[in-house]
């Protein structure tokens, strides 16, 4: 069997010398190789001044230095090493403790062979995660971006995202167009801002959606209007352009506005003119024009509903922002940013996440995107009234949102799953013989998070999984 860990070994620390080798003989029969054992809690900090560790198991109650002690000492001078506690007593308020002084996981003994080195591999794997993203970070905001604290409002670790960020600086300062798209919720505004910010233009960033405006709503929104030119106009009143001059205008939604709007809107791009509504005099304009759209512009042009000649105006510079579902390594990030926002807006102390969470929540689609997600994390500690936040939130969210695909006759998108076959079409069983194995395995194992995965009940589940135990085991058996 391949050695499973990274070259830096694993730091296992309990008073007891039989629970050492039987942690050794239980990893070596699942082919870990590379590991360190102390039976001596004072050790620990000679031995870690010597060598890199990736991941440390430690026991709760040692003499010298108590597995409290330890842990706390551990997260203050390597807070990046995950930390595993695994203890005789089975007490909640102690596992919170634990939990929320930052240990990775809790374990009561006696603790089976298997649980304890999936435990270990799901420690390795975000050791080796957040290596990654610190290595990206490093990389791309102190050696790559020239403005790093601009994008301090935009929480991602995704490549794409960090792309587009370089993008950003490089055509921030011109004065020409940008325009945005991507699904609703991924953060276009957020992205909007940051432009702004970057050009360090001297005017204000106003921000307006013009989705669903007529011609006159749009005219006057943007244009302002002289005294007398409609109905209840009774004085003058600028408009959003005025109030953005020297800076940048950003217009969501420019996708749904109708044909006459579009010609107003590529006369200011074109000539930085317009006319207020009911005047003649042209006023000029050096506001920076930033558009957005959740639609497909480029389908709209080809069908007559979008002016080409704007079309290709808005698209000088062009930003794509990926969705969530294309993303997932940021939902960790996104989780924690939004929890935090939500505890201090309703004046609440921050619960524990279980790590189940992230495994729920990257499973799903996201049709919502980061809105989706902040507007669930906001309902879910709202409604948490224990140290630790709970999954049913979650878990009911997701199944309303089934309820309601199957009410609206809505489809999920076609890219967010896929199945193949070939020669003889799949039946319901193997299908089924397929997908739940694969629910188990997304679900690292997690029953009630497979169950949501599936659509099914976790005691449907169980009794499914039952009756494939006790098939497999008659097509294992020897012939009578």
């Amino acid at each position: 069997m391949e050695n499973k860990f990274p070259r830096q070994p694993v730091l296992f620390v309990d008073d007891e010398e039989d629970m050492l080798d039987t942690y050794e003989m239980a990893l070596k029969i699942d082919g870990f190789n590379n590991f360190i054992f102390l039976s001596d809690s004072r050790k620990v900090a000679p031995v870690l001044e010597e060598v890199e560790i990736s991941v440390a198991v430690i026991d709760l109650f040692m003499p010298h230095i108590r597995g409290e002690e330890l842990l706390k000492q551990l997260k203050e001078t390597h807070p990046e090493i995950p930390i595993i506690v695994v203890t005789g007593t089975n007490e909640v308020c102690t596992a919170v403790d634990c939990m929320k002084a930052g240990a990775f996981d809790y374990m009561v003994k006696p603790i089976e062979n298997s649980r304890l080195t999936s435990s270990i591999r799901r420690a390795l794997e975000i050791r080796e995660l957040k290596d990654e993203v610190n290595n990206l970070k490093l990389k791309m905001l102190s050696q790559e971006l020239q403005h790093p604290g601009v994008f301090n409002g935009i929480i991602t670790v995704n490549s794409k995202m960090k792309a587009i960020f370089k993008y950003m600086e490089a055509i921030a300062i011109t004065p020409k167009p940008v325009l945005i798209t991507g699904e609703s919720g991924v953060g276009k505004e957020l992205i909007a801002q940051a432009i702004h910010k970057l050009s360090n233009r001297n005017g204000d960033f106003i921000a307006v959606n013009v989705g669903g405006l007529d011609d006159t709503m749009f005219s006057d929104t943007l244009f302002g209007h002289k005294k007398g030119a409609f109905t209840g106009a009774d004085s003058s009143r600028p408009g959003l352009i005025e109030q953005a001059a020297g800076g940048t205008l950003f217009l969501d939604e420019i996708g749904d506005i109708d044909n006459v709007s579009q010609v107003k809107l590529l006369r200011l791009i074109q000539n930085r003119e317009y006319y207020p509504l009911g005047s003649d005099v042209v006023k000029r304009t050096d506001t920076r024009i930033v558009t957005a759209t959740n639609s497909l512009l480029e389908a709209k042009q080809k069908k007559g509903l979008f002016r080409t000649d704007l079309y290709f105006r808005l698209l000088t510079h062009y930003i794509e922002i990926p969705p969530l579902k294309e993303r997932r390594e940021d939902i960790p990030y996104l989780v924690n940013h939004f929890i935090k926002q939500a505890c201090e807006s309703i004046r609440k102390k921050s619960p524990v996440v279980p790590a189940e969470l992230y495994t729920l929540l990257s499973a799903y689609y996201f049709p919502g995107n980061v809105r989706e997600l902040q507007s669930l994390i906001y309902d879910a500690v709202s409604q948490c009234e224990t140290p630790v936040l709970s999954l049913s939130v979650f878990r009911e969210y997701f199944k309303r949102r089934r309820k309601s695909i199957h009410e609206t006759e809505e489809t999920l998108p076609r890219d967010s799953f896929s199945l193949s076959y070939s020669g003889r079409f799949p039946t319901i069983g193997e299908v089924e013989d397929y997908l739940i194995p694969e629910a188990m395995r997304m679900a690292e194992g997690n029953q009630s998070i497979a169950a949501v995965f599936l659509g099914i009940s976790q005691s449907t589940l169980s009794r499914r999984l039952q009756q494939n135990q006790e098939k497999n085991k008659e097509e294992e058996a020897p012939p009578a």
